[in-house]
This record gives structure tokens, C-alpha cells and sequence, in this order.
């Protein structure tokens, strides 16, 4: 599903923008689940994030969250089953991969800013990448709204960015937003220094993460003892074997 030229690009610089892989009608279908879930959640949103011992910082100032989305509406099944997508994440991580968690991050007005970072036990892999993150752009990610940074290429460096940098909060002089449409996926090698940025507007940032780690790894959000009956038997045996069920 991708092309010589996307390949390349994904490999030399550790993201690749999909383009628009969701309709018009999939993203408000998608943004009033959310909302919907907001409404039903309310101060316990996210609450998944936080009984994972996988998952660094459950919480996140300035950052509305919703986790487990697998198992909260067949409108979010194509976030991991699109195959685009897989096919992205198979050519960072091999064939042998599961979902590791679904998750809802929107960065709130005059927040979301974070320092960069890897998504590897906060070091680099040494012999094979092991995870691989996508963005699901619910909203039009600009260069005011607090789109996504990327340092393109370092996901081949021997450094983290905490001892190269002096401050990881800085720019980095080499780093990139991903600015693209509503709709787009972009896929990025969790091993690349990424981080959010400010959200200058007075709208929040919507975005989905459909994240991926090789199968020797453990899931964030352990799949085997969420699944439920009903996303069980909607998913059928491409989605189990995805989620590693």
C-alpha cells in the first residue's frame, strides 16, 4: 500500500504524512463520539491511561484525554485497521506487530506543549525499532493550533534529546511541524525526537493515536483484558490478531 518514494521518505526521515484517509463524514462521526464520551466520562476520562504501568505520564496539564477507544464505538475501528496504515507501521516494525493503545489527545487553548521525546522506555532502540505512533487529525493541524514536532532523521541517532540539547523544551533547529488538513493520518517512528507545541488559538486540537509496538513488547493499554465481548466479535479475526487477543 505504499509506494517505493513513501517507503524511502518513512525510512530516512522516521514520519510520512498519508494524506486524507478520512472523509468529512467519518471526522464529525468521530468528533461527536468524542464529544459524546466527554459528556459520559467526565472527570473519569482517560482513567484507562492511568491504571497502565506502561504509559509515563497518564496525565498531561493543558491536554484532554480519552483512552480504550477500541472498545467504545466501531467508529474507531479504522484508526487501527485502515491498510494504509498498517502497512506504514509494518515497514517500521517488521510484520509481527499488535495495537498498543487507542487514545483521544486534544491540546487545550494556550497549552499542549511538551518537550521532545522518545516513545522507547525513554532510550533508543539498539538493533530493531519497536514502536510506531499515527496522528488522525481531527481537527486541521496549522502552525498556531499545537501540531506535532518532529526532528526529522533522528530516529537513527544514538542520542535522546536531553543530552544533546540543552533544554528538550526548545526548538530544535532542525524540527518540523506536521501541518496538514482534517482528515489526514500521519504516521511517525516513535523512536524520532517528536513532541507537541502550544496551542496559540482558542479552539482545542483534536487528535486520535493509534500507537503500535512489536509484538515482544507489552501493550499500554493491555488489549487481552479490555476487549470486550461485542468489539470481539465486530473486529473478526484481522482486527483480534491486531490487538493481540
Amino acid at each position: 500500500m505504499l509506494t517505493e518514494a513513501e517507503t524511502a521518505f518513512l525510512h530516512a526521515n522516521g514520519y510520512l504524512n498519508l494524506g486524507q484517509l478520512l472523509t468529512p463524514t467519518e471526522v464529525n462521526r468521530i468528533n461527536e463520539r468524542i464529544a459524546e464520551l466527554q459528556r459520559l466520562e467526565g472527570d473519569r476520562a482517560g482513567a484507562e491511561l492511568v491504571d497502565s504501568k506502561y504509559i509515563r505520564h497518564p496525565k498531561e496539564e493543558g491536554a484532554d484525554r480519552l483512552a480504550d477507544l477500541v472498545n467504545k464505538g466501531p467508529v474507531f475501528d479504522v484508526c487501527y485497521t485502515h491498510p494504509k496504515v498498517l502497512a506504514g507501521i509494518e515497514a517500521v516494525l517488521g510484520a509481527d506487530f499488535k495495537l498498543s493503545s487507542l487514545n483521544y489527545r486534544a491540546a487545550k487553548p494556550g497549552k499542549g506543549h511538551q518537550k521532545l521525546h522518545v516513545d522507547y522506555k525513554n532510550a533508543v532502540a539498539e538493533d530493531a525499532f519497536k514502536v510506531c505512533n499515527s496522528i488522525w487529525l481531527l481537527d486541521e493541524f496549522t502552525e498556531r493550533n499545537g501540531a506535532t514536532r518532529i526532528v526529522p532523521g533522528t530516529h537513527r541517532s544514538k542520542d535522546l534529546p536531553e543530552a544533546v540539547m540543552r533544554d528538550a523544551e526548545d526548538r530544535h533547529p532542525d524540527e518540523i511541524l506536521i501541518v496538514a488538513p482534517v482528515g489526514s493520518v500521519v504516521i511517525f517512528n516513535s523512536h524520532v525526537w517528536h513532541g507537541g507545541t502550544t496551542n496559540h488559538t482558542d479552539r482545542d486540537r483534536r487528535s486520535i493515536h493509534s500507537y503500535f509496538c512489536t509484538k515482544d513488547q507489552p501493550q499500554q493499554i493491555d488489549q487481552q483484558r479490555y476487549i470486550t465481548p461485542e468489539t470481539r466479535e465486530r473486529i473478526g479475526a484481522r482486527g483480534r490478531a491486531i490487538l493481540d487477543v
